[in-house]
């Protein structure tokens, strides 16, 4: 069993399970108590699935949409720092274990960028865990300049996260079974991800950092055509690389609920090998799987280490034992 450090395992917080709720309303109550059981623990169910998949490290991050789905804004400010302090709190109390993303209110970016500088530098944080659109706002918006000019500032790695879109895409009417974690959420964020490469703002910040999870949702697959469609031939986007290349050097990709050889083989020929790094989006995925399969999965050594441990190691910045 390799040892991993895992990037998107979500928590939860007294305050902010009313945002969470309605992301789990198509699910049997039995699944949805089970999963609020596990988001706020951070004890015994949580460190006996760490250990069983060979997990040292996690890096905690608040379940989404959490506080901006929140419409005032001073309450999203509140909320949010409080958060950020309960879960340096936990933290604090297992440092060899856990580390964390922080929440933040990007109803206000230069409010959001304080909090995000704060976490960093006072709390210890890895970066932040953003949680799709901002009711209806999304990250390509120049009103969030000010963010991503500190977050580069920073260092900070920016893990975008899927959330429900604006509103419910109509071409999956009728199929509950496509909505959310099986397709919507991944168009959805797919397409968050490349309103930020096509919006210019890694022209802008050319040192920031941005995270998916899922391999890329869907990304590293479509890399030839998004360079294609884009050039002087057909919609001559004003970008001063090849959208591949924004992908390849300003992207990194998790494994998060992605437990299949093909799609995590077309990622690391995509991007490489040291972008993939592991995830097992705890308590939303089984823990065992993701581990079992990271372990097991045809890989050189030196591949499989990296992606388990050693790249977040080295990009977030984490101690190793």
């Amino acid at each position: 069993m390799v040892k991993k450090i895992a990037i998107e395992e979500h928590c939860l917080f007294h305050g902010l399970q009313e945002y969470w709720e309605p992301t789990v309303t198509g699910l049997p109550t039995n699944k949805r108590q089970a999963s609020l059981a596990r988001l706020t623990d951070f004890d015994e169910m949580r460190l006996e699935a760490m250990d069983k998949a060979g997990i040292e490290r996690c890096v905690l991050s608040v379940a989404g949409p959490g506080v901006q789905a929140e419409r005032d804004t001073k309450t999203a400010c509140d909320k949010a720092l409080e958060a950020n302090d309960l879960l340096a709190r936990e933290i604090d109390k297992r440092p060899k274990r856990y580390a964390g993303f922080a929440h933040l209110a990007m109803q206000d970016a230069t409010a959001a960028a304080d909090e995000l500088e704060r976490c960093m530098r006072e709390l210890k944080f890895c970066g932040a865990m953003i949680n799709g659109h901002t009711n209806g706002k999304y990250l390509d918006d120049r009103a969030f300049d000010p963010f991503w000019e500190r977050a580069q500032a920073l260092d900070a790695l920016i893990y975008l996260h899927p959330t429900d879109p604006v509103t419910p895409a109509p071409v999956l009417e009728g199929h509950t079974g496509l909505r959310r974690a099986t397709w919507e959420w991944t168009f959805e964020t797919g397409s968050h991800a490349l309103r930020i490469v096509f919006g210019g703002v890694f022209d802008r910040f050319p040192r920031a950092r941005l995270a998916l999870g899922h391999l890329g949702e869907t990304i590293p697959f479509l890399l030839w055509r998004f360079d294609s469609r884009s050039g002087p031939d057909f919609y001559a986007v004003k970008l001063a690389k090849r959208p591949s290349q924004y992908v390849k050097e300003n992207v990194l990709v998790a494994t998060s609920g992605m437990c299949s050889a093909e799609p995590l083989n077309c990622t690391i020929n995509a991007l490489g090998y040291d972008r993939v790094m592991f995830a097992a989006d705890y308590p939303f995925e089984s823990v065992e799987e993701a581990g079992h399969f990271i372990d097991n999965v045809p890989l050189e050594d030196g591949v499989r280490n990296a992606i388990c441990s050693d790249t977040a190691a080295r990009l977030l910045k984490l101690p190793r034992e």
